[in-house]
């Protein structure tokens, strides 16, 4: 090679090494601010104190319109009246249709809905099946509740940039940024998914107060989550009422266990000393409650929506003795006739 040619072949390398560091600091500016925590929201750091409890319903707007909400909510009866593959194809075409038009009219609770049919798709046979998912459309949904400074899409944001879906970029601390504000602003999926955090590094004193956050919300997984720490603490009688407290908030868990319970005085897993301290609390097994919890179990595993408020008159806990009841409706909470909140 003469010298003219090695002289060249210098400046190529040069070149080349040049472009490739424009190249990689582009590509590390680009990364930097993809995964840089988003202005408003804080790092979640799990030895920090647990946020205060916030109530998601105080983030929501004051009023919605009955017209557009009448349409929403008979749209969502229809959804969960049915298990999923029990839905007609034309069923599944007015639910989506419906949540579709009140969503684009403007209710808040049709695009929380609609984002998660985006999400998962609408229609689980090929005989009813109406919507693919697509996570792109749940994403932009979910970033105009953002924008509105709504729980629900801060907590929604999360698990998008949690699993990586609908063109966000897979970041674990972004997703904890936004479980961290959706549980600030009272979400209470994040407030749980931020006591599963404290739990996991055993600080259970704010565990508990996350668990708390949500269940005095009307969360029935907290409640059902919350019992089964009282019961592992041998405080039976606090575990059955927050087992009540989850089947009136909708916790098929929660009914589950209490259905469980009164069918054998006992649950399947208790040791010798439980049995003891449920017999010495008056509790037996109990036929007719037994088929109560399950009828309400069987009900809420379709329809978790339900909100049992007159549980206590129809289902108390012993010694109550049982009054008469013509089934779940007799629990369930009337339809209000005021204008709908949130």
């Amino acid at each position: 090679m003469n010298h003219t040619s090695r002289r060249w072949l210098v400046i190529f390398v040069l070149l080349a090494a040049v472009a490739a560091g424009v190249f990689f600091a582009v590509h590390h500016i680009r990364y930097k601010a993809m995964h840089a925590i988003p202005p408003g929201l804080t790092r979640f750091d799990v030895s920090a104190p647990p946020p205060a409890c916030g109530r998601w319903k105080d983030h929501m707007p004051a009023t919605r319109d009955p017209e557009i909400y009448r349409s929403y909510i008979e749209a969502r009866k229809i959804w969960r009246s049915k298990i999923g593959w029990k839905l007609t194809h034309e069923e599944a075409l007015r639910i989506l249709n419906d949540v579709t038009q009140a969503s684009q009219k403007g209710d808040w609770g049709a695009r929380a809905l609609l984002a998660s049919f985006y999400r998962e798709g609408l229609g689980v046979l090929p005989s009813n099946h109406v919507l693919d998912p697509d996570p792109v459309k749940a994403v932009g949904l979910t970033r105009l509740g953002v924008e509105a400074g709504q729980p629900w899409a801060f907590y929604d944001m999360g698990v998008a940039y949690e699993h990586g879906d609908g063109g966000v970029p897979y970041d674990v601390d972004i997703a904890w940024a936004y479980y961290l504000k959706a549980a600030e602003l009272g979400s209470p999926e994040a407030q749980m998914a931020l006591a599963d955090a404290y739990s996991n590094v055993k600080r259970f004193d704010a565990e508990k107060i996350m668990l708390q956050c949500a269940y005095k919300q009307g969360y029935g997984a907290a409640a059902d989550a919350l019992a089964v720490k009282a019961r592992g603490s041998r405080l039976y009688q606090e575990a059955i009422q927050l087992y009540q407290d989850g089947v009136k908030f909708g916790g098929y868990a929660s009914a589950s266990s209490l259905y469980l319970l009164f069918d054998d005085g006992n649950w399947s897993t208790s040791d010798k000393d439980e049995k003891e301290a449920l017999k010495a609390l008056g509790i037996t097994a109990d036929p007719e409650r037994s088929l109560r919890y399950k009828a309400i179990a069987e009900a809420l595993k379709i329809n978790p929506d339900l909100k049992l408020i007159r549980l206590d008159q129809v289902l108390p806990l012993p010694p109550v003795k049982l009054p008469s009841w013509n089934g779940i409706e007799d629990a369930v909470e009337p339809t209000s006739t005021t204008s709908p909140t949130y």
